[in-house]
């Protein structure tokens, strides 16, 4: 058997298959996510659907009606009674989750064992295929983004092809049916899933044709040799299937994996390749297999190792891009090997989804843009409705969860009062108007939507004592600690929501020329610096911090709006970096850090950076897929890590806004020289290389208009004139 392919950045390869289905390898397209495990004799392809979600009742959950209670809510919270507040509004309800994400089935390759040698199996990013290599066979997978199917590609001989529903954590309340057929000279492997009763969808559908030397067997598929297998999944409502339909789509498709291949990498390969990270990492490095990767940077905690830190960075790019399309990626982006998702495998509003978005519009993947756009617009109907039952107020009030079809606001809880937190909309927009800073698309529909949070903020902000405040308000998931040093949720002038409140005002009122928010956004309610020289979570006087918690939801004005920045508000930007300093690490949260590295690179601590990502990359919470954990230990599958930190890479060397670019604003330690091409900026530019080490800095930069900017580094400034299209080329140091 011949060697691997040469060493690349580009791709991941392991010297043994899965120990369990979360170190599978990942392919997707946005829509379907396959989970690849590699067992040469007993390969088990779990299939995923980004709308697998099963039906709990809460599918036509409604937010509660509180609007009549608001003068009460206020009183107590100002009379210091904030956790009978919080009590109130929940309208009395228990806590509810959303319907939960789930795996669809897993396509069986059984064969009768043989001794193994030469085992690889591999993950190439720059084509989304996923390979399995052995010596007696090879097997080859995608998913389609230009068919919209699941393929994959057999030669090992004869083998049995099987669908099962048997995985980790399945209900009962789950049924499920396989059979295999022939019809019309074409042999289908067809499996079905059938939910329970309960006010959701009916049931799931996985169709599989097999083509090849091959007849069906009872509830299996025989194979004699090499085989194709094409895949389409299907949610039904109702109890009409429609399996003809996919048939003869199925029937219809190319014949030959090349030919699929090719017309996916058309729509894979560019995408995927718009930004590169070179570390000036070692081909011998670069070719060693991923757990030796992850090996030596868990036997070195105290450096980052450019070479997994190269690698996370690709990787994430791609997980990223293959988990977006008819939804942005949830919180295990797109793949699941088990019933047992946590936080119901949904979109968690309050950081998670937020955080993975964050290298989307700097990162050059307006895909995954779109993909948020589509959810959103598909719920501001539900926001609206959220506005007005729970304030009786205009505009756009967010849920912090949402399982892709519902953005009512019913997850509520006495400690998780999610009807107070008043910053969700401005968050979840905020990438749908960076992508217009980034590409100077028309805002269209989005502009409106921005004026309407600006509307909500209008109508909620209350006087307290001639002063304009924010009550009640909601720092997610925690509150100022009681007497017996316990966070109590409700609370006024959460700074997230006065910072959302003073960013939403601003922006409506440039998007639309409208004055009507400017006297009002004058009187909203100064930022806070307490006792210790540090951003303070509420601005009001009296509240004790809980220090040693995850979140860092006071810090939204530094990222993602900048609106506290080293440069304009120094006085503030020190602020906000003692209240970085002084917060506890909690759980070690995935979140938690990311948010913190973002955050500490908006302020120009490089240091600061590098320590935080050595809390992600050396605490063992990266798969063999390179997805990532929740927690250290590899404890929850969970894709905010690995989404997240190609941003906070991006964020450390470039940095920009109109009419200014920062060039290694927070450079961490030991990643001392290195080359990132393609990254795109506020303001229309476009960073088409920027090259740094032994003292240097230079950068070509290309412009979509004609603009002057400012450049910063580490080495000095300079101001250029950028022509339109014409690359221009800076240079700092040596």
């Amino acid at each position: 058997m011949t060697g691997g392919p040469p060493p690349s950045a580009h791709r991941i390869w392991d010297d043994a298959p899965a120990a369990d289905w979360r170190d599978a390898f990942l392919t997707g397209n946005g829509e379907y996510g396959l989970m690849v495990p590699g067992d040469p004799h007993a390969e088990r392809l779990v299939c995923n659907h980004h709308r697998f979600v099963l039906p709990n009742g809460t599918r036509d959950a409604r937010p509660p009606q509180l609007a009549a209670l608001l003068p009460r809510v206020r009183e107590l919270v100002l009379a210091g009674r904030r956790a009978e507040a919080g009590a109130l509004l929940t309208g009395g309800r228990d806590l509810v989750w959303t319907q939960s994400y789930h795996p669809g089935f897993a396509v069986t390759v059984d064969a009768a064992p043989t001794p193994v040698h030469d085992y690889r199996r591999h993950t190439d990013f720059t084509t989304g295929e996923v390979v399995v290599r052995w010596s007696g066979g090879l097997r080859r997978s995608f998913v389609s983004r230009a068919d919209r199917l699941v393929v994959t590609h057999l030669d090992q001989g004869s083998c049995v092809v099987g669908g099962t529903g048997d995985l980790p954590g399945r209900p009962e309340t789950v049924r499920y049916e396989t059979t295999a057929y022939r019809r019309d000279g074409q042999v289908f492997l067809r499996v079905r899933g059938h939910y329970p009763d309960a006010g959701g969808a009916y049931g799931f559908e996985g169709l599989t044709l097999v083509r090849g030397d091959v007849e069906p067997a009872g509830d299996r598929v025989l194979v004699h040799g090499p085989a194709l297998l094409t895949t389409v999944l299907h949610r039904t409502e109702t109890p009409r299937w429609c399996t003809a339909e996919r048939e003869r789509r199925l029937v219809d498709g190319a014949t030959d994996y090349p030919t699929l291949l090719a017309r996916h990498v058309a729509r894979h390969t560019e995408p995927y390749r718009r930004v590169d990270l070179d570390l000036a990492v070692p081909a011998a490095d670069r070719d060693l297999p991923v757990g030796e990767l992850i090996a030596r940077q868990l036997a070195t905690p105290d450096r980052l190792d450019p070479a997994l830190v190269e690698r996370l960075f690709h990787a994430g790019r791609y997980l990223l891009f293959s988990a977006s399309g008819v939804l942005p990626p949830r919180l295990t982006g797109i793949w699941l090997g088990s019933w047992d998702a946590a936080w119901a495998g949904d979109f968690t509003t309050d950081a998670n989804l937020n955080l993975q978005l964050a290298g989307a519009n700097v990162g050059a993947l307006p895909e995954v843009t779109a993909a948020h756009a589509r959810l959103v617009r598909a719920q501001v109907d539900h926001w609206r409705r959220n506005a007005r039952a729970v304030y009786g107020a205009r505009g756009l009030l967010a849920p912090s969860r949402t399982d892709g079809e519902n953005g009512h606001l019913f997850h509520v809880h006495p400690h998780w009062p999610f009807t107070a937190w008043l910053a969700g909309a401005d968050w979840l927009l905020h990438p749908l108007y960076e992508h217009h800073q980034v590409t100077g698309e028309p805002l269209g529909e989005v502009a409106g939507w921005l004026a309407e949070v600006a509307d909500f903020f209008a109508d909620v902000v209350t006087e307290v004592d001639g002063q304009v405040v924010l009550v009640p308000s909601y720092s997610a998931e925690t509150g100022p600690l009681d007497d017996a040093g316990r966070p109590v949720p409700v609370a006024v002038n959460a700074t997230m929501d006065v910072a959302a409140a003073r960013h939403a005002m601003t922006v409506a009122a440039e998007v639309t020329g409208s004055d009507r928010w400017v006297a009002l956004r004058a009187r909203l309610p100064d930022y806070r610096v307490d006792e210790r020289g540090a951003l303070a979570e509420w601005a009001w006087p009296g509240y004790r911090p809980d220090d040693d918690h995850r979140h860092v939801s006071h810090l939204y004005p530094v990222w993602p709006l900048g609106e506290i920045d080293p440069d304009d508000t120094p006085e503030l930007a020190e602020a906000a970096h003692r209240a970085l300093v002084v917060r506890g690490d909690e759980d070690g949260s995935a979140h938690g850090s990311l948010h913190r590295a973002l955050v500490a690179a908006r302020l120009g601590d490089g240091p600061l950076v590098g320590a935080t990502l050595r809390r992600i990359v050396a605490a063992d919470m990266f798969f063999r897929s390179l997805m990532s954990a929740h927690n250290p230990g590899r404890v929850t599958y969970n894709a905010d890590a690995a989404h997240t930190l190609p941003a906070v890479l991006i964020e450390s060397l470039v940095q920009s806004r109109p009419g200014l670019l920062r060039l290694l604003p927070a450079l961490p330690p030991g990643l001392d020289r290195g080359v990132l091409r393609g990254v795109t900026c506020r303001g229309r530019l476009t960073v088409e290389e920027l090259t740094w080490g032994d003292g240097r800095v230079t950068a070509r930069l290309v412009a979509a208009t004609d603009q002057r900017v400012q450049v910063r580094s580490p080495y000095g400034d300079t101001v250029v004139d950028l022509p339109v299209g014409t690359a221009v080329r800076v240079a700092f140091g040596g």
